[in-house]
């Protein structure tokens, strides 16, 4: 690239750069001006004024045009620098979009003058004059506002002085505080439409100052909500070298590192230096041109005002005949640029600040100002010096030949040019934020002296016949009624000051679109307001925003580093900025940061984080529902064996009369049948949202009935045992069968499951609970058991009887079947302990509602086992085969 070239070669290059520069300064618009030089009358101190007469005048001090050359201002003998001298020859050019204040505040002391309800019988007029952005100039032309008319002789009180009762001016801090100094001394009220930033103590040395602009920190604070709101925590600061620099820097850094963001880089922005001073610019920039290009930072903050401003854009001029590559970035700026260019740079390409995003002091537009400027022609005025400079150099014409001008190079304008037809980068229809103030600023004064002019009428002293005495009126007493007045302006805003002498007005966020052919336009893309909480401080309307090519219309990043992928944290770097990190796994369970990066954290008890562990979710409640697949299959289930239970047991009572019945001892048999059905209906109490009853009854109740169940199935089988002993002949066991043999047994092991239970009950009930770790994606809503102690034991002594039952049976399987159903018990019995001893690894083994989807199976499977080895062979033979349901034949049964 031709940034490396070396030394010599680049200096060389520069050189022939600036000549060419000077070439096209020298040979285009610039207007060349000299008079004759006598420091006494001084006939025209000042090359270009715009003067109306009036009872009471109104100064301005504007920046319209501004210096490239002159013999003064170069001179090396210090005592030839005298304020009172006039400049003799000089090089300038005019930024005409400036010239848009001196109308708006022509525009403005118009209407005035033209509504009866402002100041009637009294006629505003206005003196406006240049600075050509010098103090030396600055300083002649506020005292020449204070002179007579033609003569300059200030601290002289005469007849024909002009009655000044206040100064608007200037656009930049220098301007203003150098016509601040001297309005202080003559105690006249001034309001600068342009940027100030008061040194300390300012209002005891400035206490005539009025500012249409908010303090700077407002602005600053706002660009920092600006950077937050497009997370851009890297970018780089380019501030003007000068004192105002400083204090900009010594403000801002740690503003921005209090709020999370880091500068990449600092780069100070020489003043405004004039062509003589370009060489050594240059290749003093060169070296900062090239740093900026390689960082990574992707937005500037830029801090200066308009003659920094013409210093960029002479850089980014110069950057392609220098091999400079070009600048695609985000300008990030305050309300000191306007991007008014000089007459001289309408041909340079402005598109290196296409998207650059400012806060533009607030505008609107005053009814009638857009007919006003369209109504302007170059002789629209007599006393408007302004006027020829603008239209010339606007157009490129001449509006008339000089003696000795080359015709054929220089077109005649018509003076029916349209100002519509310009470029936004040289003038504008709308009218511009600083104009805005210039309007309003003539209205505050106007309403100041109205608010005189009312208070007036009250006092004899100041009354001579029905109008206000002109002359008696003084600045310090429009100072002293400017402080509290409050008005709506026409274009329907509220103008008053705080107590510090500060407008209390907002700020625009403005994005700056430039064209292809030059022209720029600025579009409202949101609201700054001071006033209103930090939360709402700052509005933006993203979609508005247009960005510069290079980022192909998408939101640019501009931060130290690319962002951490998902479940990655920030893990900051030894020995560089906060904003710098490396970024490292979140370990497993975590998250990153929800607010930010800077580290991992666990999610909440109810949640769980996702795949990529950047977020983490709710949990879902979880339990056995009736809604649930699983649980409308397992509750269909239970309702068809319980029918079966009662169609059984309907049928059992329909034939109780019949051989095979009275044979197993009814009594016994509608107890099985009706413990049986309770075992099926209890399962429904596992199913749903658990709660406090079912919590409390649904173990207890399964155990109890299951305890009868099997209780039942063993006095049944001892029964056929003590049966079969007492046919023998000489038993002694023939007295102990009978009801009271089986009603024992079943009364007995019941009252000890009774026992297990109550204690359960008295000691570590059961109840609702929730549990949240078992499960990654679920929140199981269960029952805790209490005791899993008393719940084992429940099911223990349930196995004991089980066991007791299975064993007493198998012994008494081979006899007769005339008088038992052994057989049908084993293996029944067989099934229930076959189907319990898988259940408590399977119950273990499983969370959540599978687990109570296991305990209701065993449920079923267990009962259901029962209740088909016992009873369904019985059933086959009562309903289908009825013939077998007789006492012969089953006397006639084999063993």
């Amino acid at each position: 690239m031709g940034i490396y070239v070396g030394q010599g070669h680049f200096v060389i290059r520069i050189m022939l750069v600036v000549v060419l520069l000077l070439v096209l300064l020298c040979h285009s618009v610039c207007k060349t001006h000299s008079i004759n030089c006598s420091i006494y009358d001084d006939p025209l101190p000042i090359p270009h004024e715009f003067y109306q007469p009036g009872d009471l005048i109104i100064g301005g001090i504007v920046s319209q045009v501004i210096f490239l050359y002159d013999d003064l201002l170069f001179t090396e003998q210090p005592a030839q620098i005298l304020i009172n001298e006039p400049i003799c020859n000089a090089f300038y050019s005019s930024v005409p979009k400036n010239y848009q204040q001196i109308l708006a505040l022509a525009f403005a002391v118009k209407e005035i003058n033209e509504n009866p309800k402002i100041l009637p019988n009294i006629s505003l007029g206005f003196h406006i004059l240049n600075s050509y952005y010098t103090a030396r100039m600055t300083y002649k032309a506020t005292l020449n506002l204070f002179s007579a008319q033609h003569r300059f002789v200030p601290n002289f009180k005469g007849h024909n002085n002009k009655n000044l009762i206040a100064l608007i001016g200037g656009s930049i801090s220098e301007i203003s505080a150098n016509v601040a100094i001297v309005s202080a001394i003559q105690k006249t009220p001034q309001l600068t439409y342009g940027s100030f930033l008061p040194p300390q103590g300012s209002k005891m040395q400035f206490p005539f100052l009025y500012q249409m602009v908010p303090n700077e920190v407002h602005q600053q604070m706002g660009v920092v909500k600006l950077l937050q709101h497009f997370k851009w925590t890297w970018i780089g600061l380019l501030a003007v070298d000068d004192d105002r620099g400083d204090r900009f820097l010594q403000t801002v850094v740690p503003m921005l590192s209090q709020n999370g963001i880091c500068y990449d880089f600092i780069v100070r922005l020489p003043k405004w230096n004039y062509v003589d001073e370009l060489i050594e610019l240059l290749i003093q920039q060169w070296q900062s041109y090239a740093m900026v290009i390689q960082r990574k930072a992707n937005v500037f903050f830029v801090y200066g005002e308009p003659p920094s401003f013409q210093v960029v854009r002479t850089l980014l001029f110069l950057a392609p005949f220098l091999a400079w590559p070009p600048l695609g970035k985000v300008w990030v700026i305050t309300s000191h640029w306007d991007f008014a260019s000089l007459s001289v740079q309408k041909i340079w390409d402005i598109q290196t600040f296409h998207g650059s995003i400012s806060l533009t002091v607030h505008s609107n537009q005053p009814l009638g100002f857009q007919r006003f400027i369209q109504m302007i022609r170059p002789a629209w005025a007599k006393g408007d010096g302004f006027i020829q400079d603008f239209w010339e150099q606007t157009f490129s014409c001449s509006l008339k030949m000089s003696k000795g001008l080359d015709e054929k190079k220089n077109k005649t304008c018509t003076g029916e040019e349209k100002l519509d037809s310009i470029s936004g980068v040289l003038f504008e229809m709308k009218m511009t934020g600083h104009s805005y103030n210039v309007y309003n600023a003539v209205y505050a004064v106007a309403h100041a002296l109205h608010a005189i002019y009312k208070y007036s009428s009250k006092n004899i002293r100041m009354i001579k016949g029905d109008r206000l005495a002109v002359q008696d009126v003084q600045p310090w007493l429009v100072h002293h009624f400017l402080r509290s007045i409050i008005f709506n302006n026409s274009a329907g805003d509220s103008v008053c000051f705080d107590e510090n002498g500060e407008l209390v007005v907002g700020f625009d966020v403005t994005n700056w679109v430039v064209f292809p052919n030059g022209s720029i336009t600025r579009v409202k893309v949101g609201r700054l307001e001071p006033q209103a909480p930090p939360d709402k401080m700052l509005t933006i309307n993203d979609d508005q925003i247009v960005w510069h090519q290079s980022f192909n219309q998408v939101l640019p990043l501009s931060v130290c580093n690319d962002y951490c992928y998902p479940g990655y944290s920030r893990k900051k770097k030894e020995g560089q900025k906060f904003c710098c990190y490396d970024c490292a796994l979140c370990p497993e369970g975590m998250v990153s940061g929800q607010k930010d990066m800077d580290a991992c954290v666990n999610c909440p008890e109810d949640q769980y984080h996702n795949k990529d562990q950047t977020q983490c979710i709710p949990k879902v409640l979880s339990y056995l529902s009736y809604k649930d697949e699983l649980g409308i299959v397992l509750a269909i289930l239970n309702i068809s064996f319980s029918f079966i239970t009662i169609t059984i047991l309907q049928t059992f009572m329909k034939h109780k009369d019949t051989p095979i019945v009275r044979a197993n001892n009814w009594t016994l048999t509608y107890t099985l049948l009706i413990s049986l059905l309770l075992c099926f209906l209890c399962s429904l109490l596992f199913i749903g949202k658990p709660g406090k009853v079912a919590c409390f009854l649904r173990q207890i109740i399964f155990g109890m009935v299951f305890t009868v169940a099997l209780s039942t199935i063993l006095a049944k089988t001892i029964t056929v045992v003590l049966a079969f002993m007492a046919t023998k002949p000489g038993s002694k066991t023939r007295k102990w069968v009978g009801k009271g043999l089986t009603n024992s047994i079943v009364l007995s092991c019941t009252f000890i499951q009774t026992n297990i239970c109550t204690i359960w009950l008295s000691i570590y009930p059961p109840f609702p609970d929730v549990d949240m770790h078992s499960l990654k994606w679920e929140i199981i809503l269960e029952c805790n058991e209490g005791s899993a102690t008393m719940f084992y034991c429940v099911l223990s002594y349930l196995g004991f009887l089980a066991i007791v039952t299975f064993i007493v049976a198998f012994l008494a399987r081979k006899l007769p079947d005339s008088f038992n159903e052994a057989k049908f018990i084993t293996f029944s019995m067989l099934v229930f302990c076959s189907v319990w001893l898988s259940f408590v690894p399977t119950y273990l083994s499983t969370k959540g509602k599978y687990m109570v989807a296991v305990e209701i199976f065993s449920i079923l499977s267990s009962s259901a086992g029962l209740l088909a080895c016992i009873f369904f062979p019985k059933c086959y033979i009562i309903v289908l085969r009825p013939e077998l349901n007789s006492r012969e034949r089953i006397m006639q049964r084999k063993v």
